[in-house]
């Protein structure tokens, strides 16, 4: 089944790539809810268990470098299987760690394998689409990560609140079925869907050129390019701030009376419902696809529009008071429904719910045109690296979002009580958001050139390539 590539056979890698990139969010989104328990459980302060979440995604973003760079230069499927076998180890070794310095490094490990599967996988699925349709298959590919995000939170939540360990369990299991698909995926010839190269790679012939050190100053020199990865600081600042969202709604539903049990609940439930404006990402895709055919600014200026716009709204969502209305003495499912209603039967919540969404939706429109902009603006051999150089920004800028905010929720705990030093420290944060939409209008400017540019040298290389004998030999191959 591997090397059919047929409709269906395609149909089938693209969907396996989109549903397991969302396992990266859902390994992230695993722990925010729990890190309370956990820190009980090995008597560490709160703060030392939000250090391992910041230092997973520097781990995770450095670790993608180094997959991509390697993916790049050669065959990218056992990447992806071995990396995705190692962090389904470290879900496991998470969920059975008996100390904290064993979770650290359990943690660590799930983040060295997830870098395969972002920055590799990436790789492989900008080969598998046509540009035309990257917009909408990027956004499919950027949904599946909020996605990832909704499910780790409610897993960790929900499936957690009595035991911590059993989420990470569960999420080991996935990993190992994530293998298995895998195998069955369409291994892809770089640069197989790109229009210049599709008919030479169709009669025969090998786009054989590969990335190498020598590489760099071509990627840097393309400018938008530079922006593209640098945009990504700013921006994971304030997302990382976002990974809070559970505490926050936790230490509202303790502020209103309720046990810890149920507030951990409430919280990961409330936060869940928060994100699901993610979902409408696949809107920002397909308008930057429409832009995009106007004009090549197109892409850039959706996401430029669309994260200057969230700001406002974000300042306003954590300062807007909503009542809790939950049983206290309930299971979780009654707890889980009656919050789920709350949308509806409290005016309050249902206010912020609706400013929530809106705010996600114009946030979400980021992340299907960045990746279709790497794309547009690379050839093949790059777009993986370049992938995981702007996934190295994000991870540092993520890192430190996750890692500063709760300093900063402890020193304003000092003049504010909680929950309002969760509130005035999260609407700080998101004000990081102003610099990312200013890079992408710069992205605007730059990008028609880059574009252009891209287009003249795959036709440039198709031509030499029709003229080149083929040569079926491993160590054939272009700097």
């Amino acid at each position: 089944m591997t090397t059919t590539g047929g409709r269906v056979h395609r149909i089938y890698s693209v969907v396996v790539f989109i549903v397991l990139a969302s396992l990266d969010n859902v390994a992230v989104g695993l722990v925010p809810p729990l890190y309370g328990s956990i820190a009980d459980s090995f008597d560490v302060p709160l703060g030392l268990v939000g250090t391992v979440t910041a230092t997973s995604f520097l781990v995770s973003a450095i670790a993608s470098v180094a997959w991509a760079y390697y993916g790049d230069r050669g065959n990218r499927k056992p990447l992806l299987m071995i990396g995705t076998l190692l962090w389904a180890a470290g879900m496991t070794g998470s969920a059975v760690a008996g100390t904290y310095l064993l979770f650290f490094v359990s943690q660590i490990a799930a983040a060295v394998g997830l870098g395969a599967v972002s920055s590799v996988g990436f790789s492989v699925v900008s080969d598998l689409i046509k540009p035309r349709r990257r917009g909408l298959v990027m956004s499919l590919w950027g949904l599946s990560q909020g996605i990832g995000t909704f499910f780790g939170t409610a897993l960790g939540g929900i499936l957690g609140a009595a035991d911590w360990r059993r989420p990470f369990i569960v999420l080991s299991v996935v990993g190992l079925v994530a293998t298995v698909a895998y195998f069955f995926t369409y291994d892809i010839r770089r640069g197989q869907s790109d229009p210049e190269l599709a008919g030479t790679i169709a009669e025969g012939h090998e786009y054989d050129y590969r990335i190498s050190l020598k590489s760099l100053p071509a990627i840097i020199h393309r400018r938008t390019n530079v922006w593209l990865i640098l945009q990504g600081l700013p921006a994971q600042i304030a997302f990382g701030s976002l990974v809070w969202l559970p505490v926050l709604f936790r230490e509202r539903a303790i502020d209103q009376g309720y046990p810890e049990n149920t507030a951990i609940v409430v919280g990961s439930i409330f936060a869940t419902m928060f994100q699901l404006g993610g979902a409408l990402s696949i809107l920002g895709g397909l308008l930057g696809d429409k832009l995009q055919r106007r004009t090549l600014r197109g892409r850039a200026l959706v996401a430029s529009v669309g994260v200057l716009a969230a700001v406002p709204l974000y300042v306003v969502l954590f300062f807007l008071p909503f009542k809790i209305d939950v049983p206290t003495d309930a299971g979780t499912g009654q707890v889980v429904l009656s919050a789920l209603g709350s949308v509806v039967t409290e005016p309050s919540v249902g206010i912020t719910f609706l400013i929530a969404i809106i705010a996600l939706a114009l946030t979400s429109a980021n992340s299907p045109n960045w990746f279709a902009l790497i794309a547009d603006i690379n050839p093949p051999e790059y777009r993986g690296t370049v992938y995981s150089l702007g996934n190295l920004t994000n991870g540092i800028g993520r890192a430190a979002g996750n890692g500063l905010i709760p300093v900063a929720f402890a020193l304003l705990a000092s003049r504010y009580p909680s929950p309002l030093n969760y509130s005035v420290g999260l609407a700080a944060f998101q004000l990081f958001f102003v610099p990312t939409g200013i890079m992408y209008w710069l992205a605007s400017r730059t990008s028609p050139k880059d574009i252009k540019g891209l287009h003249k040298l795959l036709a440039d290389r198709a031509e030499v390539t029709a003229k080149t004998p083929i040569d079926d030999s491993p160590d054939h191959t272009r700097r």
